[in-house]
């Protein structure tokens, strides 16, 4: 179930807020043989968490619906997981883990033992979740708040990234983008298709600066390009990816000519994430962020998902 954004944080009795999370959406499947991750999309991405495994020790069969975050610099980043997703490796998973342990915060239970909660409210489900005591270095149910407002004005002085609403008498729709669930980020974030790169100034090999793309019925759209926040590790991993994907001509539909100028094209096959004020009048990133690769998306799944920001 996906939040749908909404205009103004809603207030009442009839709903409940959280904070919204800067991380990786994900599914998880637990019982006695192991844990299961999934990412939004239906990606397997249990091997690059291990941290979570030990929930198959409590006893319980269930399907839990939440965020994995990196909270290693205090505020929840996706550029803390950027390393950590892709990873195919048992061993450097574990490796990774304890240099830079992910955390699994649960908003939602939709299965217990056997029985479907999907079709009970959320305040249900929440009651149910809350009763099965999961605290732990490495899962963790964060607390709601009655007051919506107060608590939007709370993460944009914490420099977190907003707060999710629900309304408490809503069911769990599967899959579904609903407007029983609320988002209000501070600034939008829109997950986009790299399709090439300018070099930095004075450098022939460090990526300086992103070209980005929306697909559409008739291709690769360009949004415009991202320079901002695109630099040290996330530089390096850059570089590595888009070495590979280098290519002769443009992906996109048309990139206006002073744009093109430096322009080293690639695949579009890497889904990066970016912040932004707003979308101009011609469709293009104002004051775009650079904030992490995307290794739970491809791009047909921006498609599929129908629209940009999340």
């Amino acid at each position: 179930m996906l939040a749908s954004r909404g205009e103004r944080v809603p207030t009442g009795a009839d709903w409940v807020h959280e904070v919204k999370w800067d991380g990786i959406r994900a599914l998880v499947r637990v019982d006695r043989r192991g844990v299961r991750v999934f990412t939004r999309t239906g990606r397997d991405v249990s091997l690059a968490f291990p941290e979570v495994q030990e929930l198959a020790g409590l006893g319980r069969t269930m399907v839990l619906d939440g965020e994995i975050v990196s909270l290693g610099s205090g505020v929840p980043t996706l550029m803390g997981l950027a390393d950590r997703i892709h990873v195919a490796s048992a061993a450097k998973a574990a490796a990774m883990a304890r240099a830079n342990p992910a955390t699994l915060l649960i908003f939602d239970l939709l299965e217990l033992d056997g029985t479907d909660l999907t079709g009970r409210t959320w305040q249900q489900r929440r009651d149910a979740l809350e009763g099965l005591g999961l605290a732990d270095v490495a899962w963790q149910v964060p607390a709601v708040h009655d007051d919506g407002p107060a608590l939007m004005a709370a993460t944009r002085q914490q420099g977190l990234e907003g707060v999710v609403s629900k309304r408490r008498g809503s069911t769990y729709s599967p899959g579904s983008r609903s407007r029983d669930w609320l988002k209000f980020p501070h600034r939008p974030t829109g997950s986009f298709v790299v399709g090439g790169f300018r070099h930095e100034t004075d450098s022939e090999v460090r990526v300086g600066s992103l070209f980005l793309g929306v697909p559409t019925p008739a291709g690769l759209a360009y949004r415009g390009r991202v320079g901002s926040g695109v630099a040290g590790k996330s530089e390096r991993l850059l570089r590595e990816v888009l070495g590979g994907l280098v290519r002769p001509d443009s992906p996109f539909v048309s990139v206006p000519r002073l744009d093109a100028v430096g322009a080293v094209w690639t695949e579009p096959a890497l889904v990066v994430d970016v912040e932004y004020l707003m979308l101009t009048a011609d469709q293009k990133l104002r004051q775009p962020v650079f904030r992490g690769i995307r290794s739970d998306l491809r791009p047909e799944d921006l498609a599929e998902l129908g629209e940009e920001a999340e």
